[in-house]
């Protein structure tokens, strides 16, 4: 049987208000439309539910009895509702991620456009930090997830490793080194270097692996992040030693991305969140994909 839930309803309204243009206040609808409402319950069941005067509103001995069931019906469903209602909040929300930049230009994005097309209601803090930033930020609850360097390290903290990225040399097409495949970071040492500053965690990567490798390079520019040096070197300023993962394709179609090698140094980047945290399900779903693209990546 078709359960009359609107009709239910004004059943219930005119019941406890003893009249139909009160009952209609409270359901906002006009007094026809809730005269109509019981017309239509009450031509279903087959039964006079509530009688009608010029002075008087009373309920029938039907409709008396069937007063505390209506309630019961309606309650259930307004409580069932609810609940599908909380569930459905429990598995949207926001989400907050704590990033180094490199990480928004080439590997987040995809991860983002999947994640919105799983879940369009939702919406995405991205916190581009430094690395030291990052872990600040997953800390103090500024965003329940960080992808960072792994070099820095929080006891509060436990991290995922996602994928390796080699630092690579940036120069314009028009540069003598352009159309190398790989260079050796010993011929570097003849040209004006755009470098990471001493505040940027890429600058300690490259110290702690060229340190023992007395090749003197020529500093010039120092940067904190590394779209600036992309910025200058496409500006004809100098040429450049950047991650792979700042390098955004088709950005600056005169720029190359080439290989240095001898040694050959990288920077591992890690997914990080507290311990012993319960991420909210916006957020799992966003590790998960995460951790789904960095395996592709990697392999």
């Amino acid at each position: 049987m078709k359960v009359d839930t609107l009709g239910v309803q004004a059943f219930i309204a005119i019941a406890d208000h003893a009249g139909f243009q009160r009952a209609a206040d409270e359901l906002h609808i006009s007094q026809t439309a809730v005269t109509r409402r019981l017309q239509n319950l009450e031509s279903h069941l087959g039964v006079k539910l509530i009688e009608r005067t010029t002075r008087n509103v009373a309920l029938t001995a039907i409709g008396n009895d069937f007063l505390p069931q209506a309630r019961r019906l309606v309650g259930e469903l307004s409580n069932a509702l609810a609940e599908i209602a909380e569930t459905g909040k429990a598995r949207r929300g926001d989400v907050s991620i704590a990033c180094v930049p490199t990480a928004g230009i080439q590997f987040l994005p995809r991860i983002i456009q999947e994640y919105s097309a799983c879940f369009p209601d939702n919406r995405i803090a991205i916190l581009d930090h430094s690395s030291a930033a990052v872990v600040d930020a997953v800390v103090r609850r500024e965003a329940e997830l960080g992808i960072n360097l792994a070099q820095t390290h929080h006891p509060d903290l436990i991290s995922t490793r996602l994928l390796t990225d080699q630092f690579a040399l940036i120069c314009r097409d028009d540069h003598p080194l352009a159309n190398k495949k790989s260079v050796a970071w010993r011929q570097l040492a003849s040209y004006p270097l755009i470098f990471a500053g001493e505040a940027n965690a890429n600058r300690s990567v490259l110290d702690q692996a060229l340190g023992s490798s007395k090749i003197k390079l020529q500093l010039f520019y120092e940067v904190q992040r590394s779209s600036t040096a992309l910025g200058l070197v496409a500006e004809g300023v100098a040429i450049a030693v950047v991650p792979r993962l700042a390098v955004q394709k088709g950005a600056y179609p005169r720029l190359r991305a080439i290989a240095l090698v001898d040694p050959i140094i990288s920077r591992a980047l890690v997914l990080v969140m507290r311990k012993a945290a319960h991420l909210s399900p916006a957020a799992q779903a966003l590790y998960d994909l995460i951790k789904r693209r960095a395996a592709i990546v990697s392999s």
